[in-house]
């Protein structure tokens, strides 16, 4: 320690030989330079004292520091003209602050890691202003927004955009009062209008959807069913009994004409956020490179920061020996990285090629046969389970089907209608749809069936999986389909399972074999590695691996005494969690589902995984080069994400003594950047006969709690209790 100290002195004695030598030399070698207070003593650990750095790039920082790190008051000004002024600790923008853009924009309000997060006022170049709540930069929360063109909203706000419940008031007078969902009038709502007509009922996607009436000033008013489609259209007329009364009114006129001039402002975008301006100094990593480890490491070389660095701070691999991990980040665990795809392909040879084929066929048949104009308003028929469709495929083709090289085979659609539009309702597009499973690519079969004796399929893109199922199953799926429907229809984000299609293959001839397998969306596809997934119910019994550590590698999947974190979301996304947790869970209950498990995989971030499929990343590029932290500050990043989809978070690791029995262990501190996915499987079984059977006879030898077969109350609340333990919010 001496030693690095004597060459400290040394080089600040060369400073005040030649400033401008030394300067030069300071940015090329440590890249940051104070130019005050060079001559003082080495500050303690903790103590606070007051600085100006010219930094190597022109930015300018003065204000208080401490353990070579801006914290107490501070102003940073950038080269680009930008200016922080306010809060800092260790090195982040915490607490309250002012940020300003050269603009003329600014945000006034609480900081949160660099963040705009807490409340907080913006007020854009244009004279855009919004006043209320923040999380992670996005207008969450209530808030008021008056925008440049003279309209104001006031209300619930969302990820950004308006969200709950609000007040829309445009600038000629009409204003709009209910529910929106992602920025536009959905759900409930009454629009009235500065002549004083007036529209009360149901919104979806910006217009009048469902029902409805309107309403005229002298009385009249219209009820009905309203659609932008004139043929879903339907409703009543009922005048006022003067001349006035316009019998000849098109309810068609308040979408072509009414309207027109009620189109919400899209407000002013910030193009730069102060997140992405904030400097990586000493002493807060970039990723996942832990800060013991680079005090261990100690070369220039691996400063992602290295460029902003500062004599005092750090010299010739010094980083304060003995000092704390401040920031309670480790280097990554040793893990295999994944390398290959799951599963076998099946080729020509194989047990299930024909299969296969029956099964491309069918779903070629199904989805690109022609149907009426989808409407999300299905009728109670289309949900019957008499709702199924026989098609033969002789080998030699027929009027319908062409000729092939499998098997002679009938194929069954249940209820095509639904899940036709259920694939509608989840985005999936039609010719995609069809590429993904019946392309040229062979689909590929997991290494073994699950517990249930399932076999699993996956596509060659991996974003369908393919399930093998028993007659029990589909018949649960179809007796819970019109409440599941209603379901996803009302929470976009919901965590369960997403089914696209319910079919059967029936081999003709002496087998008659018959094969039904639904079509799911898979989890996990995406470029980022899963480097760990487990599968948690909340049960104990039975509930591990039993592999050793050597054997597990990322196509291994944990159970809940393997489970060694804890998840952490952002406070925005842990609400949103929460929520949806409880209505998914409502919804098993009510559906009597029980044994069902969520999904988690998790990518390590900062580990470059080498790209296995053609599915891009959320932002386009490639995977290496992708995983990058600047992702977490692009605005384009941010709003692809997804509750259980490509979010960011952190793990913490978790340690269970000896003999211990609770499910999730004791925090350690150790955090790591992951990326999360996560989702609700295994919903089709419900508590029959002989999972009564099943739940008598395991209590009987083991504690009852500890079983996965209990009653649908009662897993539904001993899953919510355990999830809510395995994710928390990220303080």
């Amino acid at each position: 320690m001496s030693k690095k100290l004597g060459f400290r002195k040394a080089l600040e004695s060369k400073v005040k030989k030649s400033q401008a030598a030394a300067k030069k030399k300071a940015i090329s070698i440590f890249t940051a330079m104070s130019v005050a207070h060079v001559d003082d003593e080495e500050p303690g650990p903790g103590e606070v004292r007051h600085v100006e750095k010219v930094l190597p790039k022109g930015d300018f920082y003065t204000g208080q520091w401490c353990d070579g790190l801006p914290h107490g008051n501070g102003k940073y000004l950038w080269t680009d003209g930008c200016m922080y002024v306010g809060e800092w600790s260790k090195g982040k923008t915490m607490g309250k602050g002012r940020f300003s853009w050269p603009s003329g924009a600014t945000y006034e309000g609480e900081f949160k890691s660099g963040f705009m997060d807490g409340k907080g006022t913006y007020t854009g170049f244009s004279g855009d202003t919004y006043k209320g709540s923040w999380v992670m930069n996005f207008k969450h929360g209530q808030g008021t927004h008056s925008y440049a063109n003279g309209d104001y909203y006031e209300g619930e706000w969302r990820r950004g955009f308006q969200d709950g419940h609000g007040r829309y008031q445009w600038k000629n007078g009409n204003h709009y009062i209910g529910q929106w969902r992602n920025g536009l009038m959905n759900g409930n709502g009454t629009m009235m209008w500065s002549n004083g007509n007036r529209y009360d009922g149901f919104w979806e996607d910006g217009f009048p959807k469902g029902n409805g009436n309107f309403k005229w000033p002298d009385g009249s008013f219209y009820v009905g069913v309203w659609s932008k489609d004139a043929k879903e259209q339907s409703g009543t007329y009922y005048p006022t009994g003067t001349p006035a009364g316009d019998l000849d009114w098109d309810p068609q006129q308040v979408y072509l004409e009414d309207l027109k001039d009620c189109k919400i402002c899209p407000g002013e975008k910030v193009t730069i956020l102060p997140s992405q301006k904030m400097p990586h100094w000493p002493g807060v990593g970039k990723g996942n490179e832990g800060s013991r480890q680079r005090r261990s490491e100690g070369r220039l070389s691996n400063f992602s920061w290295s460029s902003e660095n500062d004599v005092s701070a750090a010299s010739e691999g010094d980083l304060r020996d003995g000092d704390d991990d401040s920031d309670s980040r480790d280097s990554l665990p040793n893990f295999k990285t994944p390398t290959k795809r799951q599963g076998q392909t099946i080729s020509k040879g194989h047990k299930n090629y024909e299969l296969m084929l029956n099964l491309q066929l069918g779903i070629r048949h199904s989805v690109g046969r022609p149907g009426p104009a989808i409407s999300l308003d299905l009728k109670s028929s289309a949900f019957d389970p008499k709702e199924k469709v026989w098609t033969k495929f002789p080998p030699e083709g027929s009027k319908h089907t062409p000729p092939h090289q499998s098997c002679d085979f009938k194929w069954k659609d249940y209820c095509p209608l639904v899940f036709r539009t259920l694939r509608k309702l989840f985005k999936v597009d039609a010719a995609d749809y069809m590429i993904s499973i019946c392309g040229n690519d062979a689909l590929r079969e997991l290494s073994s069936p699950g517990k249930s004796g399932s076999f699993f399929y996956l596509t060659n893109d991996d974003r369908y999986m393919i399930k093998t199922m028993k007659k029990a199953e589909v018949k649960v799926l179809i007796r819970m389909l019109p409440a599941y429907y209603k379901h996803v229809r009302s929470f976009e984000n919901t965590l369960v399972t997403k089914f696209y299609g319910l079919h059967c293959v029936k081999l003709t001839g002496a087998a008659q074999k018959k094969v039904r397998f639904v079509i799911m969306g898979n989890l996990f596809c995406t470029d980022y590695g899963i480097h760990r997934r487990f599968d948690l119910k909340g049960s104990s019994h039975g509930r591990t691996t039993a592999k050793p550590e050597s054997e597990i590698d990322p196509t291994t999947t944990l159970k809940d005494l393997d489970l060694n974190y804890l998840f952490r979301l952002q406070k925005m996304w842990f609400q949103e969690f929460c929520r949806q947790v409880d209505r998914d869970c409502d919804f098993l209950e009510q559906e009597r589902i029980m044994d069902y498990s969520m999904l988690i995989g998790f990518h390590f971030r900062g580990v470059s995984t080498p790209r296995t499929s053609g599915v891009r990343t959320p932002t386009g590029g490639d995977s290496e080069n992708s995983d990058q932290d600047q992702l977490l500050s692009d605005p384009s990043w941010w709003s692809s994400i997804q509750l259980g989809i490509n979010m960011p978070a952190r793990a913490e690791k978790t340690v269970r003594t000896e003999g211990e029995t609770m499910l999730v262990g004791e925090p350690t501190g150790v955090l790591y950047d992951v990326i999360l996915f996560f989702g609700i499987i295994d919903i089709l079984q419900d508590y029959d006969i002989s999972k009564k059977l099943e739940h008598a006879y395991k209590s009987m030898q083991y504690d009852p709690t500890s079983i996965s077969a209990v009653d649908p109350k009662q897993y539904s609340r001993r899953f919510r209790d355990f999830i809510f333990k395995v994710f928390v919010e990220d303080s």
